[in-house]
């Protein structure tokens, strides 16, 4: 009998020991089963769209309790805003908080949101893209295998330059000024009389700084965080036009979440709440430190001459294959 039991423990202890391996090899399977994702973006560091990537990347965790994980990929790490698209498409990357300009190369439409002086905020931006613009936006990005997920601030976008003050749109004559690849920021400063050229956004301090082109235009967020300032001391507060940053999706990525895709939505949305805020903060921010900022000079220009200078850019854009459409964005923006 007292063999029996003995037997009997030593069996049992055994099948103890052999099954804890298996035990580890089940939960290293389990955290390894985690689905790991790439988000990509071009923004610097302490930049608002930097901030909300990140804050993405946390609400995904905590939403999904592990089971979807984010990599962060901020400073064009993985490439220009277009070859980070290109990625997105193929399913190489799969989130970017990217730019409305590049972004407009595979969905031209998206143009229409930045006609010069559509919106004077985002707040008003946001109206417009959360009823039937953006619903038929997003069925254009499906089309080309792209998932909106929100619609992030780039902010209202001014000029700088080092050569002089610009006031009036006749200041801009004979100046070369860099634009990203947005056929609507080119229309716009063809139609001011400037000359145009497109570097990418990670080369623009250096092309500054060696006279390549006169000056720039980006949010005021941007122009601090990436330092633009220190190589044009004049900024002229244009105020030409208002972007957004489409927080996009891979729709390959997206067959991959299955049941997490509601979560992942949800952390898009709250992190898009935060991007806005900071957006709209670091904007009044920004301006008032440039204001204090002896090296640099803060320039009101005659806004009422610079909408009328740029009239023509809508006409342009209603001659467009979807002119219909960007009557339809001018008119939901009216209302």
């Amino acid at each position: 009998m007292s063999f029996q039991v003995k037997r009997r423990t030593f069996l049992a202890t055994a099948a103890v020991v052999l099954a804890a391996p298996a035990v580890v090899l089940s939960a290293r399977f389990a955290s390894a089963a985690a689905t790991t994702l790439t988000l990509g973006h071009g923004a610097a560091p302490g930049n608002p769209r930097t901030v909300a990537a990140d804050k993405f990347a946390q609400l995904v965790k905590e939403k999904t309790e592990g089971r979807v994980q984010i990599n962060v990929a901020g400073a064009e790490t993985l490439g220009s805003d277009s070859a980070m698209l290109t990625s997105l498409r193929t399913g190489a990357l799969d989130f970017t908080a990217n730019s409305q300009g590049a972004t407009s190369a595979i969905v031209p439409e998206l143009n229409a949101l930045g006609l010069p002086f559509l919106f004077e905020n985002t707040g008003k931006a946001m109206a417009v893209l959360n009823g039937p613009v953006g619903a038929e936006l997003g069925k254009r990005f499906e089309a080309v295998g792209v998932v909106p997920l929100d619609w992030w601030d780039n902010g209202i976008r001014h000029l700088t330059n080092s050569k002089r003050k610009v006031t009036t749109p006749a200041d801009l004559s004979g100046m070369k000024i860099r634009t990203p690849a947005d056929p609507m920021t080119i229309d716009i400063f063809q139609t001011l009389g400037a000359g145009t050229e497109q570097i990418a956004f990670g080369e623009l301090y250096i092309a500054l700084q060696q006279g390549v082109v006169d000056g720039q235009e980006n949010p005021l967020a941007n122009i601090e965080s990436s330092k633009l300032h220190e190589v044009n001391k004049y900024i002229s507060l244009t105020a030409h036009k208002w972007e957004s940053t489409p927080f996009l999706m891979s729709k390959i990525a997206q067959a991959r979440l299955g049941a997490d895709l509601e979560a992942v939505k949800a952390a898009a949305k709250e992190a898009g709440d935060l991007q806005r805020k900071l957006s709209s903060d670091k904007a009044a921010e920004v301006l008032q430190n440039f204001r204090r900022n002896t090296a640099v000079e803060v320039v009101e220009v005659d806004h009422d001459a610079f909408v009328k200078a740029t009239a023509p850019v809508a006409d342009i854009w209603k001659k467009k294959p979807f002119g219909d459409f960007v009557a339809q964005v001018v008119a939901a923006a009216k209302g």
